[in-house]
């Protein structure tokens, strides 16, 4: 092969590698950039004063409050679900969160009634809210990666609706 032969193939090659790298930090970009579509509240900011705490959540384009939060000093995702009695965590969540299960009972979901386990978690936050001891079950049927957090933990605390927000408050 002649030396500009082999000067060809090396480009070719090296104009191969470079779409590679272009398309796979194009296919980066664009799954962060769905990723904070879904949950528009991955950086939640908490407001202060001395007679309460309050997270400003913005709704996703999908008409959800999903935010960012923690479960026993562990990163999760919450979807808000008013409609949801419990907590109501995804098995395979749960088993990485390390929840015991304390008894099975029956629940009614949209899919149809499911057997979930009843557990307790110790310490719930979002921003600088904190919830201690709430109520919450393991779902076997629950897939997302999502928990649910329902009306065990958002009793505690005061929330209202202004447009496409939501603001959580609790009083100290």
């Amino acid at each position: 092969m002649t030396e500009q032969g082999t000067t060809n193939k090396i480009g070719k090659s090296f104009t191969w590698i470079a779409w590679a790298l272009a398309l796979a930090l194009l296919s980066y970009g664009f799954n962060d950039f769905l990723s904070h579509k879904e949950n528009p509240n991955q950086q939640v900011n908490s407001h202060v004063n001395s007679r309460s705490i309050s997270v400003v959540l913005k709704q996703n384009p999908y008409g959800h409050y999903v935010t960012s939060g923690e479960i026993n000093n562990t990163g999760v995702v919450f979807l808000l679900d008013t409609g949801a009695t419990q907590v109501s965590i995804p098995e395979h969540i749960a088993a990485h969160l390390g929840l015991r299960k304390q008894g099975s009972y029956l629940v009614e979901t949209a899919n149809g009634t499911v057997k979930v386990y009843k557990t307790e978690l110790s310490e719930l936050r979002i921003g600088e809210i904190i919830l201690y001891n709430v109520a919450a079950n393991i779902n076997p049927a629950f897939e997302s990666d999502e928990i649910l957090l329902g009306m065990s933990a958002l009793r505690q605390i005061e929330f209202r609706q202004q447009g496409k927000n939501l603001t959580l408050i609790q009083y100290k």
